[in-house]
């Protein structure tokens, strides 16, 4: 294949808003679009190189994992080793025990898998994880693994007719990833089935190329129209958006327009389009060169600063790591990669497979040391975890985290008795984290509190998750429970910060759902998260002789106006106004020092008490929040 500056460029194009993104500059909402960007690229340029082999006759499985290797594995390794000693002097214990397993996980590249049943992309705690982004290099490696086999048997066995083949493959994975929007984005997002398309789109751009166009016009706004699907999707989609579904269609689509537009279609007499002549400029080029290391080197730095402030992080930061990134990523470029790309003695096919598979195994190891190690407590002598009073959730009959939902009984999980009204406590664990307190407020509440929670399954009678089918079920019984038990009110509660990618349509259809039926509705909104456990925060808190408990909460602060407008007809109680002033929330009692959270977010029996006694509706005679619908 020839070389490109283009695409080079265009890689330039989808690694700066990627690292805009990760570091914080909110102009650019979209920039882990740029993801999305690579993998067109790739689709494109591995298929120009397989197409390649084929029609010379050199096609090889090894001299495929040959040039692979000698392409991905030592930077990676290089990067994974350079994070890994980070991690021995920054990360808490339990912090390196989930690194040594993400080290496992992607030097073996399953990491998106392991993330996938691990973390939210773009949960709270995400920057935390200082390999999270090597989940699209598992997408790619996974790909890698059937599109030889595949291009070779269309190509030897099918007449070459690509399209027949791939389009129905990248339709049949869009399709699925439109569907998990909905129903599965965690997995939506990770997983090389909603992805795939993305790279087929690259491949079947190379294999069956577009017709020339004579018009040297339809050119220019053919690469006009791809900067401004990219642009759009940088601008415009946020991470609260669906997504990898109809909405990466932009920065994909805009990708293939420019690959193509770069082409030369019309013959070396007439000059490039002119986003062609932009993609070629001399220092988008030198980005896009050291992309690969630049994308593998700002995470980590993201995430270690990130993990040694847990608050967010000022314009001088940014610009250092801006700088760090760069000038690692130069390093890993000129003197990782670079040698392992020319003809040596030691790039050759036996030594390159043997240090592939001496490196994996020797992350392997190292990872699995510090797994088994517990993450080596010994490290910080001076942390320790107490043990925080959470209360009993009555986990497995009132708190389901299974799929069976027909342990609950309305005995065992009315947590207030004796009183006139019936109140029904629904959802999730942001639900079930009030349980603790409801005894030591019963006279303010004036109700008997029913527990009807499910972990991860919102409030929501349109809700499904393939991770929680039963969740479905669960929410539909609440209706059954809602009429046999006399309810006169429900409180809908939930962490809402989960579900704003699916939007909140079905919360108001629920409320709506419910007044039908003459029940009063209140929704509780959404409670304090924070970047870290809050024992975490504390430690970090005392290092840097922090004498208030208040800090900042790392949760989009908007999140309880994105609720409100889908709560008519309820009434809508906003926690951050009761728990936090403009400077953050208190993770700890000020007085006492016990900790009003046992995890990041969920409140403690303290706290529990405490979030209660100041926002909870009490249901008193005479009282405003007893009063009918």
């Amino acid at each position: 294949m020839n070389y490109r500056r283009d695409i080079d460029g265009l890689r330039a194009v989808a690694v700066l808003p990627v690292l805009l993104f990760h570091f914080g500059v909110s102009a650019i909402p979209g920039g882990f679009t740029g993801v999305d960007i690579f993998f067109v690229i790739s689709g494109y340029l591995i298929s120009g190189s397989l197409l390649d082999d084929l029609e010379r006759g050199q096609f090889s499985i090894g001299r495929f994992y040959w040039r692979r290797a000698r392409r991905i594995l030592p930077a990676l390794t290089f990067v994974i080793l350079l994070a890994s000693t980070a991690a021995w002097f920054i990360l808490l214990p339990s912090d390196l025990h989930e690194f040594s397993l993400s080290v496992i996980a992607a030097s073996t590249f399953w990491s998106n898998i392991y993330f996938w049943k691990t973390t939210n992309y773009f949960s709270i705690d995400a920057e935390l994880r200082p390999l999270l982004h090597t989940w699209s290099l598992s997408v790619e490696e996974q790909y890698y693994i059937f599109a030889p086999i595949l291009l070779y048997l269309i190509y030897r066995y099918v007449s070459k007719r690509w399209l027949t083949v791939l389009l129905p493959i990248a339709i049949g994975s869009f399709a699925v990833a439109v569907m998990a929007t909905s129903l599965a984005p965690t997995a939506g997002f990770y997983l090389l089935p909603t992805r795939l398309w993305e790279l087929a789109l690259g491949a079947m751009l190379m294999l069956k190329k577009p017709p020339a166009l004579a018009s040297r016009l339809a050119m220019e706004l053919i690469g006009l129209a791809g900067f401004a699907l990219i642009a759009f999707g940088f601008l415009t989609i946020s991470e609260s958006d669906p997504f990898p579904g109809y909405n990466a269609l932009f920065p994909c689509i805009g990708t293939a327009l420019l690959i193509y537009a770069g082409h030369d279609h019309t013959g070396a007499d007439r000059p490039a389009p002119v986003a062609t002549r932009v993609l070629r400029f001399a220092p988008l080029v030198w980005v896009g060169l050291i992309s690969y290391s630049l994308y593998l080197i700002h995470w980590p730095i993201n995430s270690f600063v990130h993990y040694l402030s847990l608050k967010a992080i000022g314009v001088p930061t940014v610009i250092a790591m801006m700088v760090a990134s760069f000038a690692l990523a130069t390093f890993s470029w000129k003197y990782v990669e670079q040698p392992f790309r020319r003809k040596r003695a030691f790039t050759a096919p036996l030594p390159i497979f043997a240090f592939s598979a001496t490196a994996i195994v020797l992350l392997c190891v190292g990872g699995l040391a510090g797994a088994l190690g517990g993450g080596f407590p010994q490290r910080f002598p001076d942390f320790s975890t107490e043990p925080i009073r959470v209360g009993d959730w009555r986990n497995g009959v009132c708190f389901n985290e299974g799929a069976r939902i027909d342990t609950w009984n309305l005995a065992d999980c009315t947590r207030t008795q004796g009183f006139a009204t019936n109140v029904l406590l629904w959802g999730d664990s942001f639900a079930a984290h009030y349980v603790s307190g409801l005894d030591a407020n019963a006279q303010k509440i004036q109700a008997n509190v029913i527990q009807y929670t499910y972990a991860g399954c919102p409030p929501d009678l349109t809700y499904f998750s393939y991770a929680r089918p039963s969740c479905t079920l669960f929410n539909e019984r609440a209706l059954s429970i809602i009429r046999d038990a006399n309810i006169r009110a429900v409180i809908l509660s939930g962490r809402w910060t989960d579900y704003q990618v699916r939007g909140f349509d079905g919360l108001q259809k629920t409320i709506d759902r419910l007044r039908d039926m003459g029940v009063k509705v209140y929704v509780i909104g959404q409670s304090p998260e924070f970047i870290a456990d809050v024992q975490k925060i504390a430690f970090f808190a005392r290092r840097e002789h922090v004498g208030n408990t208040s800090w900042p909460t790392a949760m989009d602060p908007g999140i309880n106006k994105r609720v409100l407008p889908f709560a008519k007809g309820a009434t809508f109680i906003d926690p951050l106004a009761y728990l936090c002033d403009a400077a953050g929330c208190s993770y700890a009692d000020a007085d006492s020092r016990q900790f009003l959270y046992f995890d990041y977010g969920h409140f403690s029996s303290a706290g529990a008490t405490l979030a209660i006694s100041k926002y909870w509706p009490s249901f008193a005679a005479g009282n405003k929040f007893a009063r009918a619908r």
